[in-house]
């Protein structure tokens, strides 16, 4: 895992997730044409107070990914 930095809404913040994780984002922000910034702070603005900014990029990405995996997010793959 690695402490990475971006400045959202005019100030510097920080946030740790694991190197899938930010693979993961960085292909959102592309597929979305956004800078990854722009998506953070996104997240950041929906995350409900209180909750960890790590924590709620990692939902952020584990939702895409269902959401386009066609799961719904209480729904988990059959093995």
């Amino acid at each position: 895992m690695k402490k990475r930095s971006v400045s959202i809404h005019g100030h510097r913040t920080s946030y740790s997730v694991e190197d899938p994780f930010q693979d993961e984002l960085i292909r959102i922000a592309k597929r979305d044409g956004m800078a990854i910034a722009r998506v953070i702070a996104m997240i950041d603005s929906s995350r409900p107070p209180g909750h960890n900014l790590s924590s709620a990029i990692r939902l952020f990405v584990l939702a895409d990914i269902k959401r386009h995996a066609g799961l719904q997010r209480d729904e988990t793959p059959q093995a």
